[in-house]
């Protein structure tokens, strides 16, 4: 640690250092120095380059009024910190707070999306075009056939404990659930064809990568999966995890707030959105992350995400319509 920080000219010497619990990929630090706090990111892929991509994306960001957390610079001008071949990255300390949903009022959530809508337009004021574009192979919508078969699976793993607990039977409700879900709807299965509208996005925005100071957004942090993606399913995808319930039901006043301002503000047409809700909801309709973490990973620190995210799935069929018009209308 004390190595790392000799490549900052202005840190300061090490006086303590705790890990960051929160967040369930890569590894962080809270830093104290003689000279201020940080936050030391571990960046596991070891990715330099695109690294450095996002390090750029934030500091231009932040230029434009973004609110981000760009990284210390070290003394020869470099952002990532490379020792024994892991990667990582300095920032300052924000002094802030996560908030979820529940936690926002109809105002703030008006704030939050015409946020997003400003990440995505001021991503395509700094952001060159993606210079490794994949071949446009069209739009492929998640497989019902693929699924029933990932069902099967993980209900065979779930049902082989030895000693099942009340994760384990509401895991195996859930799949014979959506089994029956899937059976029932696999004829609105979203057409497949033409890509839908793309953009540089975060990628992964979401209340633990949002820093709030009363009630301002102070940073958004963690841009490992900033890439070019769909910009209205970015969008779609964030309001289903912000304004979740616990029981699994959004909370659909603030979605719709959240909603009206984010296409204000990212120039987003209603049905570009309304399209975005059918493909995110047949994702989550065919989704078992979760589940494949636990029984084909024995990863379990999603696990206390399943019975809200598992929830939502079957609530958001049932108020399909709801749904939709708290996002398009």
């Amino acid at each position: 640690m004390r190595a790392l920080l000799h490549r900052y000219r202005d840190a300061g010497d090490l006086v303590s250092c705790e890990p960051v619990a929160q967040g369930l990929l890569n590894r962080g630090y809270r830093l104290r120095t003689t000279r201020g706090a940080y936050f030391l990111k571990h960046h596991l892929d070891g990715d330099h380059e695109a690294i450095t991509r996002q390090h750029r994306a934030t500091q231009r960001l932040q230029a434009l009024g973004v609110p981000v957390a760009p990284p210390v610079e070290s003394a020869d001008g470099d952002t990532v910190a490379v020792i024994g071949g892991r990667c990582y990255a300095l920032h300052p300390w924000i002094e802030g707070r996560h908030r979820d949903g529940a936690q926002l009022t109809t105002a703030a959530s008006r704030r939050l999306g015409g946020l997003l809508g400003l990440v995505h337009t001021c991503l395509d004021q700094v952001m060159a075009p993606d210079p490794d574009p994949l071949p446009c192979l069209g739009y492929l919508s998640p497989d019902p056939a693929d699924t029933f078969a990932l069902i099967d699976e993980l209900l065979a793993l779930a049902r082989g404990r030895a000693r099942a607990d009340v994760f384990d039977r509401l895991a195996e409700h859930r799949l014979v659930e959506r089994r029956g879900l899937l059976e029932r709807h696999a004829h609105r299965r979203p057409p497949l064809g033409a890509e839908p509208a793309t953009g540089w996005v975060h990628g992964d925005f979401h209340p633990l990568n949002l820093l709030y100071r009363g009630a301002e957004p102070a940073a958004i942090v963690d841009w490992d999966r900033l890439g070019v993606q769909p910009r209205a399913e970015e969008a779609v995808r964030a309001a289903a995890i912000f304004f979740v319930r616990p029981t699994g039901e959004l909370e659909l006043p603030k979605v719709r707030a959240y909603a009206r301002a984010y296409r204000a503000a990212a120039g987003t047409c209603a049905s570009e959105l309304a399209a975005a809700v059918h493909r995110v909801w047949w994702e989550r309709l065919n989704d078992f992350w979760i589940l494949r973490w636990r029984y084909q990973l024995n990863d379990r620190r999603a696990d206390p995400l399943f019975a809200a995210v598992s929830a939502l799935a079957v609530w958001w069929t049932r108020e399909y319509d709801a749904v939709c018009e708290a996002f398009a209308g």
